[in-house]
Formats: C-alpha cells, sequence, structure tokens
C-alpha cells in the first residue's frame, strides 16, 4: 500500500531530470495557441527544480487526516475529517486526486460535515487496480468504503470522473445516498435522440461536439492508446507538467491567467504527486474503461436528490432542460466565478453551494 509521503531519493531524481530537460524549439505563434507555451512551462520547470520547497509539501501531506483502508484488496488512501457530523463523499477526476478537495476539506468540517476524500485507484496515493476499472466500478468501491468508516446513509458530491462515480452511487445503491451534488452535467451518450431534445439540449449536444474537436484530443488518447503516452510522461518530468498544465489553464476560470488563480507551489504539488507515485498511466486507463460502459448506463435517471452547481469557467454547461431530463433537480446555481476545478479555484463558493443544497438533507 501506498502511504502519502514522497521519499527524499524521488526528490533528488526528479531535480536532475528537470535539469537535464531536452526542449523543443518554440514556433513562431502566439504562446498557448498549440498548447502549452513552452516557454512559460521552462520557468516553471525551473522553479520546480530550484525553488520549490518539497520539505514543506512533504510536511503538508504529512499533516493531512489521511489513512490507507484496504476494499477489495486495494489499498485507497483517504482523507476523513469530521465528528459525527452529516457524512459526505466527495469524488475527484483527472487530471487531479484529493488534491481538488483540500482547501474545502476543512470549510466543510467546519460547517458540520463527516468528509470523505479518497484518492480513485491508480490515482494520487492510492494502489492501482490490478486491472484497469471505470467510474461505476469505483463506485461501488465507495459503497463499500463508506461501509467501512461506519456510514450508512450519506450525500455525495462530485465533478469531472467524479460527477460518474456519485452519479453511479445514487443509481446502484439508492437506499445509501441521500442526495447528490455535481458541478457539470455529464455529456451526452452516444446514440441519443437528438431529435426528442429541446433547442437549448441540441445546442448543448453541439457545443460538447465543438469541445471535443478543439480540446479533446488528449482524452481521445487516454480512451485509445494511454499506454504510448504514459511511457513518455511517466519517463519525463517536463512532459508531464505540460499534460497537466495545459489542462488547468484551459479548464479554470483564470481567462488565459493560470496564475491568477493559483500560485506555483500548488500547481506543483498536484504534479510532484503525480511523478512521485508514477499514477500518469493508470490514471489515463481509466478512459478506456468508460468509454466501454454500455451507453444505456448513461441514460439512466438519477431519481435521488440533485443539485448543480455550474461555474461559467467549466468546460461546458448543461442547460437546466437536460439536468431535468437526466435528475431529480431540486437545487441550480450558476455563480459569477469558477471553473472545472472549482473547489480548488474558489473553495469557499463551492463549501457554500454544498452547505445550501444539502441543508434540507442533513441529519
Amino acid at each position: 500500500m501506498t502511504e502519502m509521503r514522497i521519499d527524499a531519493d524521488t526528490i533528488t531524481d526528479l531535480r536532475a531530470r528537470l535539469r537535464a530537460t531536452r526542449w523543443p524549439d518554440a514556433p513562431g505563434v502566439p504562446g498557448w495557441s498549440l498548447g502549452v507555451d513552452v516557454a512559460e512551462l521552462r520557468e516553471l520547470v525551473e522553479y520546480w527544480a530550484d525553488g520549490f520547497d518539497f520539505d514543506a509539501h512533504r510536511a503538508a501531506l504529512a499533516a493531512l487526516p489521511s489513512s490507507t483502508v484496504e476494499i477489495d484488496g486495494i489499498g485507497i488512501n483517504v482523507l476523513h475529517a469530521g465528528e459525527g457530523g452529516t457524512p459526505l463523499l466527495l469524488a475527484h477526476g483527472w487530471p487531479d486526486s484529493t488534491w481538488r478537495y483540500r482547501k474545502v476539506l476543512p470549510l466543510l468540517v467546519d460547517a458540520g460535515f463527516d468528509v470523505v476524500v479518497p484518492d480513485m485507484p491508480g490515482y494520487g496515493f492510492s494502489d492501482a487496480p490490478p486491472t484497469p476499472i471505470d467510474a461505476r466500478a469505483v463506485a461501488g468501491l465507495w459503497a463499500t468504503l463508506m461501509t467501512e468508516l461506519g456510514y450508512d446513509r450519506f450525500a455525495v458530491a462530485g465533478g469531472d470522473i467524479g460527477t460518474h462515480v456519485v452519479r453511479y452511487l445514487a443509481l446502484d445503491h439508492p437506499n445509501r445516498v441521500v442526495a447528490v451534488h455535481r458541478i457539470d452535467g455529464g455529456l451526452p451518450w452516444p446514440g441519443i435522440d437528438v431529435s426528442s431534445l429541446s433547442a437549448p439540449e441540441r445546442e448543448f449536444v453541439e457545443s460538447t461536439f465543438r469541445w471535443r474537436d478543439t480540446e479533446g484530443a488528449y482524452a481521445s488518447m487516454h480512451r485509445t492508446k494511454p499506454q504510448t503516452a504514459a511511457v513518455g510522461l511517466n519517463d519525463s518530468p517536463a512532459g508531464l507538467a505540460a499534460w497537466i498544465v495545459e489542462k488547468l489553464r484551459s479548464w479554470s476560470d483564470c481567462d488565459g491567467d493560470l496564475w491568477s488563480v493559483y500560485t506555483r507551489d500548488e500547481v506543483l504539488q498536484l504534479v510532484t504527486e503525480y511523478w512521485a507515485t508514477g499514477t500518469i498511466g493508470s490514471a489515463m486507463r481509466m478512459y478506456h474503461e468508460n468509454a466501454a460502459i454500455p451507453p444505456e448506463q448513461s441514460a439512466r435517471r438519477v431519481e435521488a436528490p440533485s443539485g448543480f452547481t455550474l461555474y461559467p469557467g467549466d468546460l461546458v454547461r448543461a442547460p437546466r432542460e437536460w439536468l431535468e431530463r437526466t435528475t431529480n433537480l431540486v437545487y441550480l446555481s450558476e455563480p459569477e466565478r469558477g471553473g472545472h476545478f472549482a473547489p480548488f479555484e474558489q473553495p469557499e463558493s463551492y463549501a457554500a453551494e454544498l452547505v445550501a443544497f444539502l441543508e434540507p438533507f442533513r441529519d
């Protein structure tokens, strides 16, 4: 089982690799228009090698309320805090981990929740599964995890892949999930009858296709040939940083300025953990498994009370009609600021949204 720690030898090796990076040429086009801005990434990598405080980060990891719980033979890293409050499980996505929720954890505990934040298998400090698993299987693991932690009924919240995990928790374990909060409405499934949709829903489907054409190449790689990309990303920390940082910039509500939302240290905490755990390959492989989930599973309607907080900087925002079609919608909010990583970008806003939505379902 993987402990939530990074050893000194890993850091020494990482610094050597960063300093030896063989950089590509930078074409004469504006900044990030072809992907990562090499000059900006180079500055970040130089700071990572010689300015980032690895000892401070290791101390911060050690201070987190983490433990390892074995579920079906897989060591799961779990952040767990609270004293007798309403149980709440938070589900992360890609390219993140429990990192997504570390800022909101104390806010939600102060608001009276028992908060459970697990790293998915093959992400963060959890073990990689012996064979790749999909979001529905993770939902089953999390149901078992909550039993192990002593919770019979609980609320769930998620984003990105985590939105699918909490959705399947509600679908497959309806007697245990009291309410579901999500920050995206999912994506249209293959074979959906577009003629049955409203005009806003049809535009949502079309915008999803446009997003896939302009931003979705990474997901196509993950779905089809993840091991090919994993070889390079697991060997080059600069390459790993490029793969993750470009998405943080594209998907956050930062108007093209990543550092208006994150500090360099916050970004490098996430990338360092991916590097130290060697989990970029196992994390990407989940896309392949999720793509194999039958479309009829995506078409199932969530009957548990569902709430959505849709942030303006996220990838694609579903209209109310879609949310009502696919869930038992009881709460919808659209804050002025925030993006795909809202719990990290806007922790106070995200925590307030969860508290407001879950108030009727508190113990």
